[in-house]
């Protein structure tokens, strides 16, 4: 079926745009905003709405399929593409973009989701934002066009065996880091909380205060979680542990630190995302190589997650192949198009790295919709409950998108009575 018509149009994202350098120079809170002025480029202020260009590819049976182009909450920062600003680019979706995809065939997904992934229009890359809402959009429609699931659509593409429950959902929440955490406890979210560590506040001088918010998420989980709950915490630093014990840093003491963090999580199995930003890629990655080998050495079983300067397919790969983490975030709309995420989680079968499905709570209920297919369709280790930083709507969206196509997918492939009568014969 042939696509007729791209149309778009600037919307809000689930929460919003935070300029991540200023925030770790010191910038105050007031409120639930900062205090303070910019210093990524793009940024008015440190805090700002977050924006969406909402994509509809119309096809040839008058049906609409939608996509969401969305960024990061830390836009600009890490190697990221700069500050996404919808109304700019809404005139290249509904000029160049829709040019070059009108008139194809929906069924194309992975050749049309290419053409903006490998091409330039008007002499530049899109940006990454646009790829990945056009491409949700996408497949969207292939899905309409076969008469099927995206998660369907993705594991044809892809050369995947879909998982056949719902993928782990990571749970996130946000500054609201006990009361969001206790809901989470209630509902028995397999993996949480993130935490939201950006600060020496939040973390204390000497890593003290997330020592105690630690040690309280596993004692409240027991009593708050469901008959046999087993959480798998995990805490987002944002570099914050490299801040506090350096730089440089001391290997053996922040070594001994993270014995501290297993020891406060004990029982249950604890991953720390985002250790240190030491400000490029290559040195990112030598850094948590030298971690992971002296949390080995001296036999800390805690895991440790690549988030900063690990964006693009590109760097995922650097990561992945120098085994600098035991978990790397493929944040999503850092890669472009949705199927790039999909390639991205494939690259870790077969190593000793695990694929979290990430992104960010900035993103809309449509991008997280289409991330479940995507986690879904690889068989992702964990998936992010997004957009938003109110716990609840996100853990909804990405859970039961997830629910109601694995019960399709049960429903579709349950054998009729003449299948069965056939196999008897």
């Amino acid at each position: 079926m042939r696509i007729e018509a791209i149309h778009a149009t600037p919307g809000y994202s689930g929460f919003f745009f935070d300029d991540q350098r200023a925030i770790k120079e010191g910038a105050v809170q007031e409120g639930f905003t900062y205090d303070g002025d910019p210093v990524t480029d793009g940024f008015d202020e440190i805090r700002q709405a977050g924006e969406t260009l909402i994509v509809d590819v119309e096809l040839a049976d008058g049906s609409v399929h939608r996509g969401d182009c969305a960024a990061v909450q830390y836009s600009g920062a890490g190697g990221r593409d700069p500050l996404f600003r919808a109304a700019e680019y809404a005139p290249i979706v509904e000029g160049p973009v829709a040019e070059e995809l009108v008139g194809r065939e929906a069924s194309e997904f992975l050749e049309n989701a290419d053409l903006l992934e490998d091409g330039e229009f008007d002499g530049d890359r899109l940006h990454t934002a646009i790829r990945y809402g056009v491409s949700q959009a996408l497949l969207a429609a292939a899905a309409h066009d076969a008469g099927t699931t995206r998660t369907d659509v993705l594991a044809d593409e892809l050369d995947t065996e879909p998982a056949t429950e719902p993928v782990p959902v990571f749970g996130q929440s946000g500054d609201d880091r006990y009361v969001n955490t206790e809901k989470m406890f209630v509902k028995g979210v397999p993996v949480l909380p993130h935490g939201l560590i950006n600060s020496v506040e939040k973390i204390g001088e000497d890593g003290e205060t997330l020592l105690e918010y630690i040690e309280w998420l596993a004692e409240r989980s027991q009593e708050l979680g469901p008959e046999g709950y087993d959480p798998r915490f995990h805490i987002d630093v944002y570099g914050m542990i490299g801040e506090i014990f350096g730089p440089p840093y001391d290997r053996d003491e922040v070594v001994d630190y993270f014995g501290a963090l297993e020891n406060a999580a004990a029982p249950y199995p604890i991953q720390i995302e985002g250790p240190m930003d030491v400000g490029d890629r290559e040195a990112q990655i030598e850094a948590m190589v030298e971690l992971r080998e002296g949390l080995a050495d001296a036999g800390v079983g805690v895991d440790i997650v690549a988030d900063e300067w690990c964006n693009t397919f590109e760097d995922v790969r650097a990561f992945v192949d120098r085994g600098a983490a035991d978990v790397v975030q493929i944040k999503t709309p850092d890669l472009g198009g949705i199927h790039r995420s999909g390639q991205a989680v494939r690259y870790c079968e077969g190593t000793d790295t695990r694929a979290y499905l990430g992104g960010t709570c900035n993103e809309t209920e449509t991008s997280a919709r289409a991330c479940a297919h995507v986690a879904l369709a690889t068989d992702a280790a964990q998936v992010l409950a997004k957009p938003g930083m109110g716990f609840d709507e996100g853990y909804m969206i990405v859970e039961n998108e997830m629910r109601r196509t694995v019960a399709r997918r049960t429903r579709e492939q349950r054998p009729t009575s003449a299948d069965e009568v056939t196999a008897d014969d």
